[in-house]
């Protein structure tokens, strides 16, 4: 089963770029180009992507991985859930820095450091 991350990956790689080769994608997710396979495979059978054929190409074994409506509800889905994730451990991580802040102010005057040193060293 693919993860959020991988899967989001994937679809962003092929909404950016649908005729890209499965060897392409193998090489741009750092992955084996059975991997990559497996992954398409899966995304496939969710209905997520679709493979169809360059009609006006010349070599008709060029195809592109089109992401379908289900795919790019998907992907929207997921980016949200992750944008959340990201927003939220921005939010924490901003509150433990004042935090922190604050205990160096609170430990800096009560060893008499000047205010224009505090300042230069956060």
């Amino acid at each position: 089963m693919l993860s959020d991350p991988k899967r989001l990956e994937i679809l962003k790689l092929l909404d950016a770029k649908p005729q890209m080769s499965q060897r392409d994608l193998a090489q741009a997710m750092g992955v084996s180009l059975g991997k990559a396979n497996y992954c398409l495979k899966a995304l496939m059978d969710k209905g997520l992507v679709k493979l169809e054929n360059f009609r006006k190409n010349p070599n008709k074994r060029q195809y592109a991985y089109l992401l379908t409506a289900a795919g790019l509800e998907e992907k929207t889905r997921i980016t949200l859930a992750f944008l959340g994730r990201k927003v939220a451990e921005y939010e924490a991580l901003e509150k433990e820095i004042e935090q922190l802040r604050g205990e160096l102010r609170i430990r800096r005057s009560r060893t008499g450091v000047p205010a224009e040193r505090q300042a230069e060293n956060y």
